[in-house]
């Protein structure tokens, strides 16, 4: 099949068009004034992104794609069990596939040990195109695994892991950018996919925000599972970005997203006190 013969120029392709074009319209449209400048930071998160790359292929002798054609070739997964068109169980994968991301973002914050992982992407100050990038190599490698056991579960056909894996890419590119969308698309969009509005509550100071909005892609979850916050207290002019005990320039340096993990945390993740 074409899709899976060529899966690394679709990716590759989709990944580069949607971070040149939110780039360009973020520009041309900007949501706010940045904290930051944008070199240093950008430095970094894409600096991330290729550690990352280096990370997966030497700790991660599997991607997704490869789980996905052992679990059908060996009658793997939920779907294996079940006649269905292939239609069908590509639209049912990737529902699937989503709610399960939905979920591991709910733990990256609830335990201890992931949060000092996923606190490097919440400490950028600034939230714009490369906050969709900017991971510690250790929660890619995390995210990898938990990944392929959730296809395994599934038994997702190739093509919908494909699919999905563009569609999670796209999306965290579109939903961190800092793009001002007009309120009525906003509104309309938001009912099915997160938007960059519905996503920024989620990058708040304010613990009762950040822990609200976990959605990557489709918003259905967090109204399901009643994690929905519609607006930041303060507006998306007056809310703070980030954590509060990293409020300065340490963030946008590379070498501190490395290490903070590892490092004494200084207080709790956020408060609804400051901002």
């Amino acid at each position: 099949m074409f899709i899976d013969a060529n899966e690394t120029i679709i990716r590759l392709s989709a990944f580069l068009s949607v971070l040149c074009l939110m780039a360009i319209l973020e520009a041309v449209f900007p949501r706010r004034v940045r904290n930051l400048p944008r070199g240093g930071r950008w430095f970094t998160n894409l600096g991330l992104v290729v550690l990352n790359s280096m990370a997966l292929r030497l700790l991660v002798p599997y991607a997704a794609t490869e789980a996905a054609l052992w679990a059908n070739k060996n009658g793997w997964g939920l779907l294996s069990l079940i006649s269905l068109p292939m239609w069908l169980k590509v639209i049912i994968s990737v529902f699937l596939l989503d709610m399960l991301i939905y979920w591991q973002h709910v733990f990256m914050h609830k335990i201890p040990l992931l949060w000092r992982l996923h606190k490097v992407h919440h400490a950028d100050r600034d939230l714009d195109v490369t906050s969709g990038l900017r991971f510690h190599p250790l929660e890619i490698v995390i995210s990898m695994i938990y990944k392929i056991l959730c296809v395994f579960l599934i038994g997702a056909p190739v093509i919908a892991v494909i699919l999905f894996e563009v569609i999670l890419n796209a999306g965290a590119l579109f939903n961190h950018a800092n793009l001002k969308l007009p309120l009525g698309i906003d509104r309309l969009l938001r009912r099915v996919i997160v938007t960059p509005d519905f996503h920024r509550v989620h990058h708040s100071v304010k613990q009762s925000e950040t822990n609200s909005n976990y959605g990557f892609f489709l918003t259905v979850w967090d109204f399901i599972f009643r994690s929905y916050t519609p607006n930041p207290m303060n507006g998306h002019g007056g809310m703070t970005i980030g954590l509060i005990e990293y409020q300065s320039e340490r963030p946008a340096n590379l070498i501190w997203c490395l290490i903070v993990p590892f490092m004494k945390p200084k207080t709790p993740k956020s408060t609804d006190n400051e901002e």
